[in-house]
């Protein structure tokens, strides 16, 4: 237990609240299904499919990513800003690199949980996933890669209102235009290759690739690890400075 003391510690965080973190995690999904996929262009088509089904992969990766980044960012950003208790871990037996990558673990399997919500939300739908393997390591990337985005947002915000000016120029512009809701091809040639950079942009495609049995884009998995490699280096680098103050 000793070797997965922050995981742990968010285990038991989580299963107090469970009930709160999982009602939390299906009603934002829902909003969106009733919102775009009932309430909008229900009877349009996108790539062979009706808009709903269409919607449902971007939906999912959207759920993940922000579940993932806010099961993190918001854990760290009050306990360093608010309660003043993080430094404690610089005074624990663990190490700065794995206090690093346990919360970034944890973020991940916070997403991981909400992407299996919303996959019974497809189900129900009734929606079912051809590629189930590539899906759930899509899934697994998405989850791990803004997990460690929160994790160094967090990390280098000196207020409260930095880490909301984080989240809307950088998590909400993702959430709508990185293909969630309509192809990134409808867009303007020079705004499409903006997009192209963005991550979530990568998992959306994969998910809905592996949703409905398509080609898989094996770059975007190539993406999603670089930009995860390279972020988990930040995010270690920022807290070992961290540590040093």
């Amino acid at each position: 237990m000793s070797d997965f003391t922050v995981i742990w510690r968010e285990w038991i965080f989580f299963k107090r609240r469970f009930f709160k973190i999982t009602s939390a995690q299906i009603v934002t999904p829902i909003l969106y299904l009733i919102t775009f996929g009932w309430g909008l262009n229900t009877s349009t088509n996108i790539d062979g499919n009706s808009y709903m089904y269409y919607i449902l992969p971007g939906i999912a990766a959207l759920t993940t990513m922000r579940s993932s980044y806010s099961g993190v960012s918001m854990r760290i950003s009050v306990a360093r800003l608010h309660e003043k208790s993080f430094e404690n871990y610089f005074l624990a037996p663990i190490s700065v690199r794995r206090l690093a990558i346990e919360y970034i673990i944890s973020g991940a399997l916070r997403g991981i949980y909400a992407c299996f919500l919303m996959v019974i939300i497809m189900f129900i739908a009734g929606a079912h996933i051809e590629k189930p393997i590539v899906f759930i390591l899509a899934t697994i990337l998405n989850a791990t890669l803004f997990s460690a985005i929160g994790f160094f947002a967090a990390m280098i915000i000196d207020t409260h209102y930095d880490m909301n000016r984080f989240t809307s120029f950088v998590i909400t512009p993702m959430s709508f235009l990185c293909g969630t809701f309509f192809s990134v091809s409808k867009l303007p040639i020079f705004f499409r290759w903006f997009i192209e950079l963005l991550p979530l942009t990568h998992a959306t495609r994969l998910m809905r690739s592996a949703t409905f049995g398509r080609n898989i884009d094996w770059f975007s998995f190539i993406v999603l690890i670089t930009y995860i490699i390279i972020i988990t280096i930040f995010s270690i680098r920022i807290c070992y400075e961290e540590s040093r103050i």
